[in-house]
């Protein structure tokens, strides 16, 4: 059976009326959207998976992403929610595996030098060890749904540069150095399924195109309190670019 063949449904199977799993990392469950998350793994109504399954009413909906998620995390407690009856899957990850969370915050509390140099270390590691472990999820998740569509979603560029000098907060250096390390993680997360996986990968940065950080309106957080909502998507941008990214991959 080819790669290609795999993304074919089951008989019958719609990608509207079939079961839909959306697994991942915080941009997936939505963090950054709402001030009034439904759990502990602060997923949110206003996620993109929420808004799919309320738009689409599939069969069933199996929303498992959650904060700080790992590959290894999603292995061990999301993909149970996978099966022969799944027809759709979303999935982001990648951030958390190499640490960008992390260099996000250090970048904020920390100095220029600290920030470039945790950045350098995150997208070494996202070009060295990040292929392998996204090419063991995306076996797992092929294994456990047969017959699904599934959807990658990359990560949006952070700031728009243009704006940056009337821009207060980090440097533009810092901001330059973010940008490239989004770029960096959505190349190596595009080459991964590339790779026989049989997935498609959704290239969200378009869609942010205008609404980054530094311009008039935003679909991104800045620096927030809880620190946690920082350089993740808002409302708007779940709806206005993660949402239709995805539909488009579909």
């Amino acid at each position: 059976m080819t790669a290609g063949s795999l993304l074919v449904l089951a008989p019958g199977a719609d990608a509207a009326t079939g079961g839909y799993v959306a697994l991942g990392d915080s941009y997936s469950a939505g963090v950054g959207s709402t001030s009034d998350y439904l759990n502990d793994c602060d997923q949110s109504d206003a996620a993109y998976p929420a808004l799919y399954d309320q738009a689409e009413a599939p069969g069933s909906f199996g929303f498992e992403a959650c904060t700080g998620a790992t590959a290894p995390d999603i292995e061990s407690s999301q993909l149970s929610a996978l099966n022969s009856g799944t027809t759709v899957v979303s999935l982001t990850d990648g951030g958390d595996d190499v640490g960008f969370s992390s260099v996000m915050e250090d970048c904020v509390l920390y100095s220029q030098s600290t920030c470039l140099s945790d950045i350098s270390s995150a997208e070494n590691e996202a070009t060295t060890t990040l292929p392998a472990t996204l090419a063991t999820l995306y076996a797992d998740i092929r294994k456990d749904a047969p017959q699904a569509k599934v959807v990658v979603m990359g990560y949006p560029e952070l700031y728009d540069l243009s704006q940056s000098s009337g821009c207060s907060g980090l440097s533009t250096k810092s901001r330059t150095a973010l940008n490239g390390a989004a770029d960096t993680l959505d190349s190596v997360i595009k080459a991964a399924v590339a790779k026989d996986s049989g997935f498609t990968f959704a290239d969200v940065r378009g869609y942010f195109s205008g609404h980054e950080i530094c311009d008039s309106d935003s679909w991104l957080n800045s620096v927030t309190w809880p620190i946690d909502d920082s350089y993740h998507p808002t409302a708007e941008g779940q709806a206005d670019a993660y949402l239709p990214a995805f539909e488009a991959a579909l």
